[in-house]
């Protein structure tokens, strides 16, 4: 009996050693990133090669979901919305499924990606977006299959799919145009009443200029049609600075009449404190 717990403890320190010696995995991962545009674009997954074997209609089978890799799920990821196959894709990480056939192939972006390959439940609900390509034969044959993002644009790319003589790529917009045109539009319309408001009171807090901190709060609430509870406080901190007792009665009034009416508690007892402070009645 001690011989056999013996030889038992000698076979598992065996395995234990042989499990911390690293091999080649058949399917190496990979991941590629690229930026198009203004959009930042992640690809995660794991790479078969042929090794002699029949894709596509055998290794591959047509008319069958297909992880587009091995191992895990395929993902890409996007820092912005995208636009695929006519469909919006919020920004976020998506699965990515493939439906072959001979000449066309179905590319599904699916949203759950905690899969260890296809679903085993396929949720149509889950399918962000789809778009069916046209396959294209190639004049050679790709050993391993490859991802890659290709035919930069501003606005758009192509996920490029290739393997055996197998070409396939989906096209993908991104919001570039708009989000350019919407900082410069932005920029060259100058400060917005945000802008003005946090520079004065920053000048105010920092007791800088008080006379600028001043024209910019006023900037900031001629911009705004009706200014909010915290906008008036800090408009009334401004001029008890500057010693206009006055005002900043009558705007600390306005400020307490709004904070009351939301119900915060908090900017009633501050402006109530500060009223009593400057001699309200």
């Amino acid at each position: 009996m001690k011989k056999l717990v013996l030889f038992t403890f000698a076979l598992t320190l065996m395995f234990s050693v042989n499990a911390q010696i690293e091999t080649p995995a058949p399917s190496p991962f990979t991941k590629v990133e690229q930026k198009v545009g203004l959009t930042d674009v992640t690809l995660e997954y794991s790479r078969p090669s042929m090794r002699g074997r029949e894709v596509f209609g055998n290794l591959v089978p047509y008319d069958k979901m297909w992880r587009a890799g091995a191992n895990k799920n395929t993902i890409v990821t996007f820092s912005n919305p995208v636009t695929v196959g006519g469909n919006e894709l919020k920004a976020g990480s998506y699965a990515v499924f493939i439906k072959p056939s001979e000449k066309t192939w179905d590319v599904y972006f699916y949203s759950d990606t905690e899969n260890w390959g296809t679903p085993q439940n396929w949720d149509d609900s889950k399918v962000a977006a789809k778009a069916t390509v046209d396959v294209m034969e190639i004049p050679a044959n790709v050993e391993t299959w490859t991802i890659s993002i290709d035919d930069l644009t501003n606005d758009s790319a192509h996920l490029g799919m290739m393997w055996a003589d197998t070409y396939a790529a989906v096209k993908f917009e991104v919001p570039t145009d708009k989000a350019v045109t919407s900082a410069i539009e932005k920029t060259m319309a100058g400060p917005s009443a945000n802008d003005y408001y946090a520079s004065a009171v920053y000048y105010m807090n920092a007791d800088k200029d008080l006379d600028k901190a001043k024209e910019w709060m006023d900037k900031a609430m001629s911009m705004v049609k009706e200014p909010r509870f915290w906008q008036l406080r800090q408009q009334s901190l401004l001029y008890a600075k500057m010693g206009d007792t006055k005002n900043a009665i009558a705007t600390a009034k306005k400020s307490l009449a709004k904070a009351e009416e939301e119900g915060n508690a908090d900017y009633v007892k501050m402006n109530k404190d500060s009223l009593k402070e400057w001699g309200a009645k």
